[in-house]
């Protein structure tokens, strides 16, 4: 007889199959009963306030998990999951915005500003003529401060230049303003 490597060390006696253990009944047992039951619903209702605020750390773990794997960049249009943004702040561009020299009638509030500081523009009409008053620029970037050229502008009548950084239809309005009524800031 010759020796092959796949054929089985020992031929088996019975067949395939048959090489199972018999099946065996299972004795009958009476029914199992579950001793405090109603003593673990009694204390979970005792127990309300551990219970949801469990529930509520479990589900907030849970959606923080499951959350967007990368930041959202609302800049296109992204948002996040689960947080519902009702309008986007529209953000001006960097070629949006034009600086706009802008004279203000009181040259002492515009002692009081800073480069970088936001404030808001005021146009006062003459109360002579039954004019109100008006905001014109809001939240608008003092960009500079010049110092006058000669001392006669620098008279608290005449006021005092302020370059404000706005958008250019802002620009048009403060323009048109100016030529109209006298204008005042206000700090944000």
């Amino acid at each position: 007889m010759s020796y092959s490597p796949f054929a089985p060390a020992l031929p088996s006696p019975r067949p395939l199959g048959t090489d199972a253990p018999a099946t065996c009944e299972v004795p009958p047992f009476p029914p199992v009963r579950v001793r405090g039951g109603l003593w673990r619903t009694a204390r979970l209702v005792r127990h309300r306030r551990r219970a949801v605020a469990a529930g509520l750390a479990v589900t907030a773990a849970a959606l923080v998990a499951a959350g967007p794997r990368t930041a959202a960049d609302p800049a296109r249009g992204e948002r996040s999951r689960g947080h519902p943004v009702a309008d986007p702040v529209r953000r001006h561009r960097a070629d949006e915005l034009v600086t706009a020299p802008v004279r203000i009638a009181d040259a002492a509030t515009v002692r009081l500003l800073r480069p970088g500081d936001r404030v808001d523009v005021i146009a006062a009409e003459d109360p002579a003529t039954g004019g109100d008053a008006r905001v014109i620029a809001t939240g608008a970037r003092v960009s500079g401060l010049p110092e006058p050229l000669d001392p006669a502008d620098a008279d608290a009548r005449s006021g005092a230049l302020v370059v404000l950084s706005v958008p250019r239809s802002t620009a048009a309005r403060l323009v048109g303003a100016s030529t109209t009524a006298r204008l005042a800031v206000t700090l944000c």
